[in-house]
């Protein structure tokens, strides 16, 4: 029997069996995170996992001459800090909130005790771990084969997913920092796609108008992770 009452709409928490979410629920806490804060940094100790309700977590790939990549996006379907369960320690990436919102927040020494357990929490925590590396997977494919205008549409549908929100507050400096583009590209890139009625975009926001359409203007990426969280996990990202 899963809890389905959970005052919140992270997708694993509300997965799990009455037992063990009650076993959680007392190291639970309830958090806000502000747009730009840093969960962790680069081989830093993971000591909080964090899933998020409202909340959109970026983890970021960081060069040596300062260029950034996304290359995993969190949001309700997820959490972050997968080292603490998998014993790596620390990751990497950077962990950075881009849409403020609500999170859970879990010391990482509960999040490892209730994993050693071996019930239903653990078998979760891995399948999610499976579909995030089919995304990363996907999304590095993605940027190698795909045109920019379909990239584009892939990342406003997954942003949508983690936020469920048609008004997106995105600059095209900060969409090209997270696809790994030059500006001028994302430029031409919203135009098109604005042009054919899919968004609205001014002044750092993003209007979605057309979801039907936004899906038919990205690349397969977008679906094939999608359904292979809902074979992994039995629901779709968002």
């Amino acid at each position: 029997m899963s809890k389905k009452n959970i005052n919140s709409e992270n997708q694993l928490l509300n997965n799990l069996p009455l037992s063990e979410y009650q076993r959680l629920l007392p190291h639970l806490q309830e958090v806000m995170l502000v747009s730009g804060s840093v969960l962790h940094e680069p081989y830093d100790a993971i000591n909080y996992a964090y899933f998020p309700v409202s909340a959109m977590i970026s983890l970021v790939s960081i060069m040596e001459d300062g260029s950034t990549t996304e290359i995993g996006l969190i949001g309700n379907e997820g959490m972050i800090g997968v080292p603490i369960f998998l014993g790596g320690e620390y990751t990497i990436s950077r962990a950075i909130v881009q849409m403020a919102g609500s999170s859970f927040k879990l010391r990482a020494d509960i999040l490892k005790q209730e994993f050693d357990r071996g019930g239903i929490f653990q078998k979760i925590l891995l399948l999610h771990t499976q579909a995030r590396l089919t995304q990363i997977a996907q999304s590095a494919a993605c940027n190698r084969q795909h045109k920019i205008e379909a990239r584009l549409a892939r990342w406003l549908l997954s942003v949508y997913d983690c936020v469920l929100k048609d008004e997106l507050d995105l600059t095209q400096e900060f969409i090209s920092n997270m696809l790994g583009v030059r500006r001028a590209g994302v430029t031409i890139a919203a135009h098109a796609l604005q042009d054919a009625g899919i968004i609205r975009y001014n002044r750092g926001k993003i209007v979605i108008l057309d979801h039907k359409k936004l899906e038919e203007a990205s690349c397969e990426c977008y679906r094939v992770v999608q359904n292979e969280f809902i074979r992994l996990l039995g629901s779709r990202r968002g």
